[in-house]
């Protein structure tokens, strides 16, 4: 196989996307099924599933609630049974979580935030893994960290906190599933251009009494090459580890954030 062809996502590939159907997962269920890959997505939002199933025809999905154990139970019995088996999982599901000093966050938005970015992980990879280990064609998991899975993040601790230990699950599993032909990898995104890092910005923004401009132009000025990422950048990333040239790329916390500094 030439290098340009190790380089091409296998066609037919079976893949499940957890909030797959906008942002990251939405872009990374784009990529898959552009190369021909059989794609189920899950995500909370049951119109925006429908949107991605009516715009990508053959593509398949539901709407669930991914800290909610019996729903990822049901919704990974039905993916299984669609695809017909499991070659790549991309556990990308997660929230912001909120923004505020730790003595003021609120206990409930906490739990939230742990039950929707890491409870979900083990939900679905206790359910997904045998498929896996049952798989011939170079299985793979990816898991969605941040930047702030490697960086302190200050007013941001609860979705810190998830991230850090997604890339301490993602290690574990690397080591247990080895032997077993499965890699895992976490890709690590940094300051993502969007609706939903505008929206970090404007609370962090108010937290510390500046404007948003200022918000903005503070996390670019962390930032080697001074420019956001964008969501085809991460989705190229998950792409490629389900490629032939990833077969031996496995364990590894992969920053895609233009080199982020600190936060």
């Amino acid at each position: 196989m030439s290098i340009a062809d190790r380089l091409k996502v296998p066609a037919g590939l079976k893949v499940l996307i957890t909030g797959g159907a906008a942002g990251i997962g939405g872009m990374i269920a784009d990529g898959f099924h552009a190369a021909g890959a059989h794609v189920y997505i899950c995500d909370i939002d049951a119109a925006a599933v429908d949107a991605m199933k009516r715009k990508y025809p053959g593509m398949q999905g539901a709407a669930v609630d991914v800290g909610i154990q019996e729903d990822v139970d049901r919704i990974m019995d039905e993916a299984v049974t669609v695809l017909e088996g499991l070659d790549v999982l991309v556990n990308n599901a997660g929230i912001a979580g909120p923004t505020g000093n730790v003595e003021s966050l609120d206990a409930a938005a906490w739990e939230q935030t742990i039950a929707t970015n890491l409870n979900s992980q083990f939900y679905f990879l206790r359910k997904a893994v045998p498929y896996l280990k049952a798989s011939d064609r170079n299985p793979n998991i990816v898991s969605v960290s941040s930047v702030a899975g490697r960086l302190g993040y200050p007013f941001r601790t609860p979705y810190a906190a998830t991230k850090w230990a997604i890339v301490g699950l993602m290690k574990s599993l690397a080591s247990e599933l080895g032997p077993d032909n499965v890699r895992v990898n976490a890709i690590l995104p940094g300051v993502v251009a969007g609706d939903r890092m505008s929206r970090v910005i404007s609370e962090r923004a108010k937290v510390l009494g500046i404007s948003d401009e200022a918000m903005r132009q503070q996390y670019l000025d962390k930032i080697s090459l001074r420019r956001m990422v964008t969501l085809e950048d991460v989705a190229a990333m998950a792409l490629f580890l389900s490629t032939p040239a990833a077969m031996n790329i496995t364990g590894q916390a992969i920053s895609v954030d233009g080199n982020v500094e600190y936060l």
